[in-house]
This record gives C-alpha cells, structure tokens and sequence, in this order.
C-alpha cells in the first residue's frame, strides 16, 4: 500500500505542476457553476431546494473531463520510455495502475469537494433532501472511478495521448449514452440488458437518493474490469519485451 500511495503522491503533485490540475477545476467549477446558478433548469429556475440541475451538468462535464486527466498516465510513460524503467523497478504492475488510479481518483475528489459550498448555499435557501444529496455525490465519485479506470486502459494502448482520449471517450459513450438510447429503442430481455449496462441508469437512481446493490455491484464491476484490463495490457507488453 505503500508503493501505490507513493505513486499517488507523484503522479497527484504531477497534475498539479503541469497546471492540469487547476485547469480541470476551474473549468468543472465554471460549467457546473453556470449551468447549476444561471443557465436553463438551475436551481432559482426549478423553484426547490435540490442540486439535481449540479448533478445533471456534473454527469456531462466528468465525462469529458475525466479522459482529459487519465489520457497521459501511461500514454506519456509508454512515449518516454519511463513506463519499462518504473516496471523494472521492485512494484509490480497492479501497484502502477493502482496508484494512477487512485491519483485521479483524488483529483476528481478535490474538484467535489471544492462544490460543497453549492449544498451549503442550497441548505440555507430552503429545505433540502440531505440524502438524496449525499447520494448524488456518492453516484458521481462511483461514475468518476469507472470513468477513470476505463481512461487507463485506453491510456495503456498507446503512447499518444489523443488517441487514448479519443479511445477513453468511444468506450465511455456507449455506457454513457448509446446503450440507454438503444434500450428505449428496443423490447424484451434485450432491452433489459442494455438497460443495466447504461451507467445514466445506476448514476440517476442514485442521484434520486436511491441506493440498491445493483448499482454498487455494476460500478465495481467496471472500475475492476478496467483496471484489470488495463493489467493485463501491461503485463503482455512486460513478457513481449
């Protein structure tokens, strides 16, 4: 755990030299500020004290934000050639991905928690659903990682970070949108089953302060089945070296 929070630690400090950091929070704390105070359904619009107007930007901004943070974590390591000198090194594979994880993992939790003030201003204007508040939060760090995790894998394929953003936003669209917009479209079992691989599903019941094991179980499932993807990438690479 050691060596992963080291890695955190770097590829965190990384984020922030490289002014990647403040950029994705000025710009998520811009859109989300405008769309949830000022522009279409926000709060003063809607007549009720709710951040589901935050929550509805939010699940659009991350989206395309998150590919934006993972796309150089082993996409720039692959072109340097600093990725076979960090493997040579006494970590093994799963503690690289765990600890790039874990990095914009906290990146995303900082640029949240730098939104708190949007929930105190809200509580104070009248009275607001703290659970449904709290799991709406809950639901975007749960989209955040499974973003995250997909970002990685399609960073660990290639040595350009725009074809890894690229890669990262194809493969985040289907479980973003296409797979609900076929879902409504469609009948019976299968219907069903593009409605469970829609991340919009388990991200809006929690949203509505609901929480149900599926959705738990269906977050994990990605976040793991990215990083163990990504995984396997690095160890193929390791044994064709």
């Amino acid at each position: 755990m050691n060596k992963i929070w080291i890695i955190a630690k770097r590829e965190l400090r990384s984020f922030f030299d490289s002014l990647m950091a403040y950029v994705i929070i000025i710009l998520f704390l811009g859109f989300s500020g405008f769309f949830t105070w000022i522009f279409g359904s926000d709060i003063f619009l809607v007549g009720q004290a709710s951040l589901q107007s935050f929550f509805g930007i939010s699940f659009w901004t991350l989206f395309f934000f998150i590919p934006a943070i993972t796309m150089g974590l082993l996409a720039e390591e692959r072109k340097s050639g600093t990725l076979e000198l960090l493997v040579t090194k006494p970590v093994s594979d799963w503690q690289i991905i765990a600890g790039k994880f874990l990095a914009a993992f906290l990146l995303i939790c900082i640029t949240l928690l730098l939104t708190l003030p949007y929930y105190l201003t809200v509580a104070n204007i009248g009275k607001i659903d703290h659970g449904a508040v709290l799991m709406g939060y809950l639901g975007l760090l749960f989209m955040s990682a499974s973003y995250i995790s997909i970002g990685i894998l399609a960073s660990s394929i290639t040595s350009n970070q725009i074809v890894a953003f690229l890669v990262a936003l194809f493969i985040g669209i289907f479980f973003h949108l296409i797979f609900g917009l076929v879902s409504s479209t469609s009948g019976g079992w299968f219907a069903g089953l593009l409605g469970y691989l829609s991340l919009a599903t388990h991200f809006e019941s929690m949203a509505r302060g609901v929480i149900d094991s599926k959705d738990i179980l269906y977050f994990i499932s990605i976040i793991f089945g990215g990083l163990l993807g990504t995984e396997l990438v690095l160890s193929r690479r390791s044994v064709s070296n």
